[in-house]
């Protein structure tokens, strides 16, 4: 039994007897028949880079650091934080894959669904998003995101789309400073001949009335006006020469002045032109490169959309084809079980067949025992009863007659006498005509061989010898 205290940011988990389930506290006894497990709380930092893929099939690098930790205000949700971390460390891979797979999965299924333009615009908006999918997969082990920060998105080897729109950008600002630069120059130069024009104007007027101050005050000296009349003419026309010839050069000047103005401001505006064709030439230059990009994603977006279509076609045909494979499938099994059903009857009938000869071999059996010992078992006494009850000396001697019909053979008669005395010497018996049967036998089977050349079979019996024709038939007349 030992006295256990946790830290500040941990927390014990006591599990065994006298225990329920989990017990968490932050001091306790723990006995020996009790495990402790001790658990920190602390959030930890998980910085990930989520490979991602806008809805335009766009690719992209999402740069990402969590602050993750268990719900420490929450009973239900440390409980199910300590069962996660029973046997795991929270630095421990399980834990940063747990972590890492719930955030990539979420946020990839979110990006997929928005356009590039909405995830570099809407940053804010897409942050949250985020943190709320991913917070709502975490709930289930016991966990709080207490931060989220999304840095810049970058691009991905081989698709510089970040960088193409950040070099566009930065052109379009440095072109419009220099157009700006160029606008304040102009305004500068023509403001400075204005400034020159001006003076020299300014001058003029000064001296003219400087000369009408100066006639204003010879007019006074009345006295003298006589005596200095001459000299005054003189005088006056000395500075209405002064003041043409002043007013000569002011003009000469003027035009000048004036025609340098023109010449500044055309090759100020020219300038400007020529600035502004080349920054126009750069912008389109840039449009054509953006066009050419976009037309590239949209083809790809469209050569996709075409296989996507041509893999659902392929799927359905395939489908139709295992549909009609059932069907014929089925159809075979259908006449395969009325093949078998058509052979099991025609079995059947066969069984019944053989089962018919066996049991009418079976009475044959059963007859010929039943004959053999009515004959007390001599073979020969029922073989001659078979072949007389069947027919057999009937049909031989039909035979051979029909053999001999037409060869005219001499034919003889037997005559043995006592044809109206029994077997054993009596009158007429019951066996007489078997008797007489057995007595003609002998001389017919005589003439076959005498006329064919052909012996009885052994089971009837052998002839006297092979003797000639005349002895033969002279010892049958004889007898």
């Amino acid at each position: 039994m030992s006295y256990r205290v946790a830290k500040a940011s941990q927390y014990l988990a006591i599990t065994g007897g006298g225990i329920t389930d989990i017990k968490l506290a932050k001091k306790s006894w723990v006995f020996p028949w009790q495990s402790c497990t001790v658990f920190d709380v602390s959030p930890v930092n998980y910085t990930f880079e989520v490979q991602a893929m806008s809805s335009e099939k766009l690719p992209f690098v999402i740069p990402a650091v969590f602050t993750i930790g268990p719900r420490v205000d929450d009973p239900h949700a440390l409980l199910l934080y300590a069962m996660l971390m029973s046997q795991h460390d929270k630095h421990s891979n399980h834990v940063n894959e747990l972590v890492q797979g719930v955030i990539e999965g979420e946020t990839r299924v979110l990006v997929a669904s928005m356009t590039m333009e909405e995830v570099f615009k809407g940053t804010k908006e897409f942050k949250k998003e985020v943190f709320d999918k991913v917070q709502l997969e975490l709930n289930q082990f016991g966990l709080v995101i207490y931060n989220a920060n999304v840095k810049q998105l970058v691009d991905v080897p081989g698709h510089e789309y970040f960088s193409y729109l950040g070099q566009k950008t930065q052109m379009e600002a440095a072109n419009q400073a220099k157009i700006d630069v160029a606008e304040a120059k102009m305004k500068g130069e023509v403001g400075a001949k204005e400034r020159n024009g001006l003076t020299i104007q300014n001058a003029a007027k000064i001296d003219a009335e400087s000369k009408i101050i100066s006639t204003q005050r010879l007019g006074e000296g009345t006295k003298e006006e006589i005596k200095v009349k001459t000299e005054v003419k003189v005088f006056q026309n000395e500075k209405e020469a002064l003041v043409a010839k002043a007013d000569a050069a002011l003009a000469i000047q003027k035009a000048a002045l004036s025609q340098n103005s023109r010449v500044a401001e055309v090759e100020a505006s020219k300038a400007v032109a020529l600035r502004e064709a080349e920054l126009q030439t750069k912008v389109e230059k840039m449009n054509a490169l953006t066009r050419t990009e976009k037309l590239k994603a949209e083809f790809l977006s469209k050569a996709s959309v075409e296989y996507e279509t041509k893999v659902q076609e392929a799927n359905w045909e395939l489908y139709n084809k295992q549909k009609q494979a059932e069907a014929v499938l089925y159809e075979k099994q259908k006449q395969a079980e009325a093949m078998k059903a058509a052979a099991d009857a025609a079995f059947y009938s066969k069984q019944k067949d053989a089962e018919g000869l066996v049991a009418m071999a079976e009475a044959q059996g059963k007859y010929l025992k039943t004959l053999l010992g009515a004959v007390n078992n001599d073979y020969s006494s029922m073989r001659d009863f078979l072949m007389i009850n069947n027919g057999i000396y009937q049909e031989i001697a039909k035979t051979n007659a029909l053999a001999i019909r037409d060869l005219q053979p001499k034919i003889s008669v037997w005559n043995h006498g006592g044809a109206e005395q029994g077997m054993n010497g009596g009158g007429k018996g019951p066996m007489n005509d078997i008797a007489g049967l057995y007595k003609m036998l002998p001389p017919v089977l005589d003439t076959v061989y005498e006329q064919t050349g052909m012996q009885p079979p052994a089971w009837i019996g052998t002839l006297r010898g092979a003797e000639p024709k005349q002895s033969l038939q002279a010892q049958q007349h004889r007898g």
